[in-house]
């Protein structure tokens, strides 16, 4: 991985998002981890140094934020950004609490997702 790339871990457990994002991101300074479940995100972060984590928030098995919340103990310098069709159900006292970085909303404009990750990707590096 170059100095400039960042390896950035999205969680959602719809393939056809996945791919979306993977397509929107394809030409990005980004090493991609793309997984449809909570489960394989929580192995990657134990054995990982991810920087950045983009996960859906509505998910069997865990929500978004308490996803966000694991990869803050497992790999507390990682960047948190919660993305979700579902922003005005998430009380801002609990993304807060979670120290997300970002929220997006779905669907996503691919322009406000680039510039959302960049801005993770520099916080990032400003951390190392």
């Amino acid at each position: 991985m170059s100095e400039e790339s960042a390896l950035l871990l999205i969680v959602d457990d719809e393939p056809r998002i996945l791919s979306a994002l993977r397509r929107a991101l394809r030409r990005e300074p980004f090493e991609v981890l793309a997984v449809e479940s909570t489960r394989e995100a929580l192995a990657l972060l134990e054995t990982q140094a991810i920087d950045i984590v983009l996960s859906d928030h509505k998910m069997p098995g865990m929500t978004g934020l308490q996803l966000l919340t694991e990869a803050a103990r497992l790999c507390p310098q990682a960047v948190r950004i919660l993305i979700t069709g579902w922003t005005e159900e998430i009380p801002a006292e609990q993304i807060e609490a979670v120290g997300v970085f970002k929220v997006l909303n779905k669907p996503w404009e691919d322009t406000a997702l680039k510039d959302a990750l960049s801005e993770a990707r520099k916080a990032r590096s400003g951390l190392s």
